[in-house]
C-alpha cells in the first residue's frame, strides 16, 4: 500500500507555523540566539498557540514573551 510522502497540513496549522516563524525571527532580531528562540517556542507551544488563536500579532506575542 502506497503512503503519502507528506501529510496534508490543516490551513490553521500552516498559519500557526508561519506565525511562529515570524516570532522566531523577531527573537533573533532582539538578540536571542536562534537555537534558544526555537527551544523557547517549542517549550511554550501551548502558550504561543493560545496567543495565535486569540488574534495576537507575532509582534505582540514576541513582545509579551520577551517582557
Amino acid at each position: 500500500m502506497a503512503r503519502k510522502k507528506h501529510e496534508e497540513l490543516d490551513p490553521d496549522e500552516v498559519a500557526l507555523i508561519e506565525w511562529c516563524t515570524v516570532i522566531e525571527e523577531l527573537f533573533v532580531a532582539a538578540g536571542v540566539p536562534r537555537h534558544q528562540a526555537q527551544q523557547h517556542i517549542e517549550d511554550e507551544a501551548e502558550w504561543f498557540t493560545d496567543m495565535f488563536y486569540e488574534g495576537m500579532s507575532p509582534e505582540e506575542a514576541a513582545k509579551e514573551a520577551l517582557a
